[in-house]
């Protein structure tokens, strides 16, 4: 943990999109027919094959929300750095086909043409680090487990792209934790959307969508908070730190001192260096 709980006020979203994104460089790679099956690949200059970051964005699992460009920053310092980056974009609750299943297939079908596409594109996908932001912090987590869904469920895959590690910024990877504690955030429907209703065919709506249902997943996972965070405060991240030591996962949590949930993406940030450095460790594993 780094430093305690602070006084200090947290970026808000609105002061967030003020600042200027850089334009994807392409290519724009689709992964199915709605204009929000997509990928944005950034790649260093070079031949590779390069270290690859498979980033997804949060926004409540809502496209009204937020897209896939409020990671653009995070990417070009990556590329930077000589990491590539598979930025996702995926269908929301809030569209047509989001929500249960959809939003699942999205982001599988967005790792696995990682894992068949890259190598032709110049990437290391034997060793695939997952980024997520607040509501993809649990895309992240979830592609982390997602071995673990029963063959029963429509989710199930049979060659899922392996993940080497998770980073969460300000995760939510425990679904009814959500739907229960940060309803006033993300809306109190938006976790039912997202996982869809109880069916014959689908008595239990979580257990193939929240992670906690997918322990233990096996794959290390670095959780990183502010500590001022009023979307996904600490304590989330601390509640899953115990389910997932409990099923034997390697996981480790970082609070940073004086930082909310906006920080955790935006370059320069004590928040970002924590997560770079936790991002860059992965990757040499």
């Amino acid at each position: 943990m780094v430093g305690s709980a602070a006084a200090a006020t947290p970026m808000s979203y609105a002061e967030f999109q003020r600042l200027a994104q850089p334009p994807a460089p392409g290519p724009i790679i689709a992964y199915g027919a709605d204009p929000l099956q997509h990928v944005e690949l950034w790649k260093p200059a070079g031949k590779g094959p390069f270290p690859v970051v498979l980033m997804l964005h949060g926004g409540c699992w809502q496209t009204s929300v937020a897209k896939a460009d409020i990671m653009h920053m995070l990417a070009a310092d990556l590329v930077k750095r000589g990491i590539a980056v598979w930025n996702v974009e995926y269908r929301g609750v809030d569209v047509a086909g989001g929500g249960y299943p959809g939003t699942f297939e999205d982001v599988a079908h967005a790792a696995d043409l990682l894992g068949s596409e890259g190598p032709k594109l110049g990437l290391d996908t034997a060793h695939v680090v997952a980024v997520g932001h607040s509501a993809g912090g649990h895309l992240a987590l979830w592609l982390a487990g997602r071995h673990n869904i029963a063959r029963t469920s429509v989710l199930w895959s049979a060659h899922p792209l392996p993940i080497a590690g998770v980073l969460s910024q300000g995760g939510l990877p425990d679904l009814p934790l959500t739907k229960s504690d940060a309803a006033a955030a993300c809306g109190v429907d938006t976790v039912d959307k997202l996982v869809g209703p109880s069916t014959e065919a689908h008595v239990d709506p979580y257990a193939d969508t929240s992670v906690d249902r997918l322990l233990p997943t096996g794959v290390p996972q670095t959780l990183v908070n502010g500590a001022n965070d009023p979307i996904a405060p600490p304590r989330f991240a601390a509640a899953w730190v115990v389910k997932a030591k409990a099923a034997g996962d390697p996981v480790t949590s970082t609070v940073v001192r004086d930082q909310g949930h906006f920080e955790l993406i935006t370059p320069g940030t004590p928040a970002w260096t924590q997560e770079l450095a936790a991002i860059e460790a992965m990757l040499r594993r």
